[in-house]
């Protein structure tokens, strides 16, 4: 709300103000170059570190020892400072760090400030050379072949489900490994350069359609939807065309100079998005990991209860079942059942149910362990 200032008033400060606001900013000065030592301190220390992996030809990636970071720092915070603006913190400070090592390439659907982009830079930090490509198939291509470090994939919605494009994928490249995950909120908003009552076009993804048909519907029923490869293409056409507006996130808004006409307009209140970080790096234990793997079953009654049954006698809990057709040579019907449950390969009761599984598969691929993300919510609220 605006207040109302008289006129005539005297807005000088009284002089006590003025001392005090001078020697609260001398304090933020001194503390600022304390601030900066330390974190350089920080940082030489992980350049050292990053010497140490080098000779042992690890990777600069630790999502287990980043996590471990984040979350000692959380348990620590006493305010006023709030979670959400810590993680943004540290996951700079972090991304900083690691770039002493190694300026990671990290490749995504892009183009910028899609939520591909948006989830990458969640779990990397702005300090990388972010490769955008066009297609989810590319992102993965371009890991395959060493052009970039890492993936960000999108991999199931919490509205629409699984996206099939990265299942596909990981039938076709099961060498590649889920590093880690990226748990996202997706907020959507329709944005344009004109009134509601003059758009004739709405310009996003199919998913986020999708997710907001019931929405656009109820508020532009005189608007066409349109799919197109991802939000911020959205955004983009929306600058240039008369009459169109787009479905995408209030970062594309900015960057492409549009106005949000209204915010949050996804008909499921809370509408999540995991993404999948990819490459070829083990992650190392944490103590609160998944583990991904995909796999085929005979077909004959029953095949999958027998399969799941191990996980219930082992007591592991699954935390995602998908399936999923499956190419076979003679074009008979077959599925590829995608799983991701709690607890590391290394864990003994992993190794045991894995070890009893294969007596009931045809085939078994290991997608990886990983950090478990935290659910967004708690994120934000600590």
């Amino acid at each position: 709300m605006t207040r109302k200032t008289d006129v005539g008033s005297n807005n000088t400060a009284p002089p006590r103000s003025v001392a005090s606001l001078k020697a609260f900013r001398s304090q933020i000065d001194k503390l600022d170059l304390q601030i900066l030592k330390l974190v350089n301190e920080r940082a030489g220390l992980a350049a050292e570190i990053g010497r140490v992996k080098s000779d042992e030809g690890s990777s600069v990636f630790s999502p287990a020892r980043e996590e471990e970071v984040m979350e000692n720092v959380l348990a620590a915070n006493k305010g006023p400072l709030d979670s959400g603006t810590l993680r943004a913190i540290y996951r700079e400070i972090m991304s900083g760090a690691r770039a002493l090592q190694k300026v990671a390439k990290i490749a995504y659907l892009g183009p910028e400030y899609s939520f591909s982009h948006l989830a990458a830079v969640e779990r990397f930090g702005q300090t990388v050379e972010f490769m955008r490509v066009g297609s989810i198939a590319a992102v993965f291509e371009e890991v395959n072949r060493g052009h970039a470090d890492f993936g960000v994939v999108p991999l199931e919605n919490s509205t629409d489900g699984r996206v099939a494009d990265t299942l596909e994928m990981f039938i076709r490249l099961p060498q590649l490994k889920i590093c880690a995950e990226v748990r996202l909120r997706i907020h959507h908003n329709l944005m344009a350069n004109c009134e509601q009552q003059e758009i004739r076009r709405v310009y996003s993804k199919p998913q986020a359609l999708s997710q907001c048909r019931n929405w656009l519907s109820k508020n532009v029923p005189h608007a066409s939807l349109h799919e197109v490869a991802s939000t911020a293409t959205a955004a983009e056409l929306a600058q240039r065309e008369p009459g169109a507006a787009a479905v995408a996130s209030r970062q594309a808004a900015v960057r492409y100079g549009l106005r949000i006409l209204f915010s949050d307009i996804e008909d499921v209140p809370y509408n999540e998005t995991r993404f999948a970080v990819i490459g070829t790096a083990q992650c190392d234990r944490t103590g609160d990991d998944k583990t991904a793997m995909m796999f085929k079953l005979p077909h004959h009654p029953g095949a999958l209860v027998d399969a799941l049954n191990v996980f219930k006698s082992n007591k592991v809990n699954l935390t995602w079942i998908e399936s999923f057709p499956a190419r076979t040579v003679r074009n008979e019907r077959a599925y590829v059942f995608f799983v991701d449950f709690e607890g590391h390969l290394e864990d003994a009761k992993i190794k045991r149910t894995l070890t009893t599984l294969e007596e009931y598969c045809s085939e078994i691929s290991i997608l990886g362990s990983f950090p478990a993300d935290k659910d967004p919510a708690l994120k934000e609220k600590g």
